[in-house]
């Protein structure tokens, strides 16, 4: 039919592109200056340069560890408004070959309660699922009340490990909890 177009997706998530990395930092930056505002001293979280930090995505992105580690990102329009990494888990109890771990799962403040996380972590079950492991875990800050409410509204439950993470210059140090999950078709 002519003059009609087709419905397209306004909301995806799909494998990060190099080309991502800036866009990916600069969510991170915001994200952790909204929501950690409250859990690490201001000049850490001031110090945060996106740009710096996509250098590292860059990396993550070009040059996996592994052939089953992944950066996703989620789009609005054309727009990356959040990401996840994944890859085994490399804990000292986990099974690399069954266990992953979601390393992050960050959505821009402004973009929150849009479904992005939601589309993000169904992307993240099917690419494990899709890799061949069974079980997905998480590091959750103990105090980051809202992810661990949203993980485990889908699922997910601690199962009794936990850590405390210092920063570089031991100005922060931070306690977390293990989150899993399996990834296993029911």
């Amino acid at each position: 039919m002519a003059g009609v177009t087709q419905p397209s997706a306004d909301r995806s998530v799909r494998v990060a592109w190099a080309a991502d990395a800036v866009a990916i930092g600069a969510v991170q930056v915001q994200a952790w200056r909204a929501g950690y505002a409250d859990l690490l001293p201001a000049p850490a979280l001031d110090g945060l340069d996106p740009h710096v930090l996509a250098q590292g995505w860059d990396e993550a992105i070009r040059r996996p560890p592994s052939a089953r580690h992944r950066v996703l990102v989620a789009l609005e329009r054309n727009e990356v408004v959040g990401f996840a990494a994944l890859g085994p888990a490399e804990d000292p109890d986990a099974d690399p070959g069954a266990d992953a771990e979601l390393a992050a799962l960050v959505v821009h403040p402004d973009h929150l309660g849009a479904g992005h996380g939601s589309r993000l972590l169904a992307a993240v079950v099917d690419t494990c699922r899709a890799d061949g492991f069974a079980r997905l875990t998480a590091w959750v800050l103990s105090a980051d009340d809202a992810l661990r409410t949203f993980l485990e509204s889908a699922g997910w439950a601690a199962d009794g490990a936990h850590r405390e993470v210092g920063s570089d210059d031991d100005e922060a140090t931070v306690r977390q909890v293990r989150l899993h999950a399996s990834v296993v078709d029911p």
